[in-house]
């Protein structure tokens, strides 16, 4: 029986490495300094890699016999937020209505809620990072962290990746472990995944 980890490694093979900056001066170092245009960075997305290890740590749990899925309380609080599908919280399907104890929906809507999270912590990501070089392997890892944490903005994570302390940033995603002021173990494996993507 595969374990989680095993999946993991399985699913971020392939991630692209950072380019070298073969441009310095044989005396200087070379730099790790990843490339990304005006335009690409304009229209970023969350690739292959970074959407299979968001789908692996979420999971879409709680189905139910009848097919529905439901949402279920965040396992560090019992409580708020609560969370259905692909690690969906907050607005439900309908303007006005929460997720919350007796929310359900089914397979599709989860799909489609996934799709459209998605684009838009990847647009979060985007505007966080602004111009800064970024890979695609880094790029899904700093989706996947604000897809759990809705940090991007004030984490000294992308403060350092903005700075381009690559190295740094890599080491800042295991300080988000906890929740509801506990450390957990699901999250400490879901921030090495992120890390090692990260770094690929």
């Amino acid at each position: 029986m595969r374990t989680l980890d095993d999946t993991i490694d399985k699913l971020l093979e392939g991630s692209a490495p950072p380019a070298q900056d073969t441009t310095s001066a044989s005396s200087a170092p070379i730099v790790s300094v990843p490339k990304v245009t005006r335009r690409t960075r304009n229209s970023r997305r969350i690739g292959d890699a970074g959407t299979a290890l968001i789908k692996a740590f979420e999971g879409c749990s709680r189905k139910r016999r009848d097919g529905l899925i439901e949402a279920y309380p965040d396992p560090g609080t019992g409580g708020e937020p609560w969370t259905i599908g692909w690690g969906a919280t907050g607005k439900g399907l309908e303007p006005d209505l929460s997720i919350g104890p007796g929310t359900v929906w089914t397979q599709a809507q989860c799909d489609e809620r996934l799709a459209d999270d998605l684009k838009r912590y990847a647009a979060d990501v985007a505007r966080a990072i602004g111009d800064t070089p970024t890979t695609q392997a880094q790029f899904d890892a700093l989706v996947s962290f604000h897809y759990n944490t809705g940090a991007i903005a004030r984490a000294t994570l992308t403060k350092k990746h903005n700075a381009l302390d690559y190295s740094g940033a890599a080491r800042e995603f295991a300080r988000w472990n906890k929740a509801g002021g506990r450390v957990m173990k699901g999250l400490v494996r879901r921030r090495e995944a992120e890390a090692e993507l990260y770094q690929r």
